[in-house]
């Protein structure tokens, strides 16, 4: 289940519709889950900022590290521009490559791009190497084509789907989640959604509650203590992986904001639990659907509308909600996943809903709260 239906809603701020990255209208979402047999457990996760050709209609965009041990396509020209001219592929760390690859062909196969000679694709990763059998690199170029075909706005499929078909997040399964705010008009009433491929770890924590030392599941518990029930070592877990977090908004921002937004959501994934380990990748890409701040292909003049730094703070605050509830999200709609000779069981909701009551996290008046 969601994590609004354990009552789990984080912040302040109410969702959108959809509660989803699709709240951001024109925002399109896609995937191809490759499950092959008892080794491939991966897929494709595609998301589109607006309908029409990326190359020849961009949107501002930005990239925040916040630690670097990843592979992210196409990256460095992100950053010197400020812009995003394909969709964004989410993927298997081996995979990376063939995804890019088989993304500038499909691009390039659009209508008007028949002198393109020069494509950025942006590609990002998470590595699923422990249920997917990643040395094989089973995506294809089918595979790409087949996600990009299936975007569209609307609901968000999560959990064990597209990109999150393989991975791991806090020694429970992990996956694709989103989430969403609506800022009130007297705040501007831009929308801010988030969607995450969540393969990392740390300490789990939950609207402040310590979820995952109760349930026992944590990173450095080897070095702390053992299995009594079994009196065995604790398997050893220094809380690395990666997280992809992908934001957009119709807040019109320029490149420069987009970077200062993406940096909030590091604090919504902290709020988590993460440590943002040596071994793991923390990328976000933000992106604006504004058309007041699109870039044409071609232009020689860009006449923009932006809004003022100090019209921020609000956004800053949206975002940090929904990167962490996405989080959750992915989480709470895994499911057990048995692949490449490994079973990742999903987190049981059934004591998570204890640790919460235990702590004082409750609805009241259809909102959850702290104690």
């Amino acid at each position: 289940m969601r994590a609004r239906e354990l009552g789990v809603a984080p912040g302040i701020f109410d969702p959108g519709p959809l509660n989803a990255i699709t709240d951001v209208g024109g925002v399109r979402v896609g995937h191809a889950t490759v499950v092959e047999g008892d080794a491939i457990r991966t897929g494709v996760t595609a998301v589109l900022p607006h309908g029409a050709n990326l190359y020849l209609d961009r949107v501002p965009a930005a990239i925040h590290v916040g630690n670097g041990f990843g592979k992210l396509v196409g990256s460095t020209q992100v950053r010197e521009l400020g812009e995003l001219e394909t969709p964004l592929l989410l993927t298997s760390t081996l995979c990376v490559f063939r995804a890019a690859d088989a993304l500038v062909e499909w691009m390039l196969a659009q209508p008007g791009m028949e002198e393109v000679r020069s494509l950025n694709p942006v590609v990002g990763e998470t590595n699923d190497g422990v249920l997917n059998a990643i040395r094989l690199r089973p995506i294809t170029a089918e595979h790409v084509r087949a996600a990009l075909a299936s975007a569209r706005e609307g609901p968000v499929p999560e959990g064990c789907v597209g990109a999150g078909t393989g991975t791991i997040a806090f020694g429970w399964k992990g996956g694709i989640g989103t989430a969403s705010r609506a800022l009130p008009a007297s705040l501007g009433g831009a929308a801010v959604g988030v969607l995450v491929q969540s393969n990392f770890g740390g300490v789990l924590q939950v609207m402040g509650a310590p979820v995952g030392e109760e349930l026992g599941r944590y990173a450095f518990r080897s070095e702390l203590a053992t299995d009594r029930e079994s009196n065995r070592e604790v398997e050893p877990d220094q809380g690395g992986g990666s997280i992809l977090i992908v934001v957009a908004t119709d807040a019109p921002l320029s490149d420069r904001n987009l970077e200062r937004l993406a940096a909030r959501a590091i604090l919504g994934l902290a709020r988590t639990g993460s440590s943002a380990a040596n071994g793991s990748g923390d990328y976000v890409v933000a992106f604006s659907t504004s058309a007041s701040v699109r870039r044409p292909s071609g232009a020689k003049r860009l006449v923009t509308t932006e809004l003022a730094n100090e019209e921020t703070s609000a956004l800053f605050q949206a975002v940090i909600e929904a990167t962490e509830e996405a989080i959750y999200d992915s989480l709470f709609m895994a499911e057990t996943t048995a692949g490449n000779g490994h079973i990742v069981e999903a987190i049981p909701l059934d004591r998570v809903r204890e640790v919460l009551s235990r702590y004082g996290v409750s609805r009241r008046d259809g909102r959850p709260r702290r104690a």
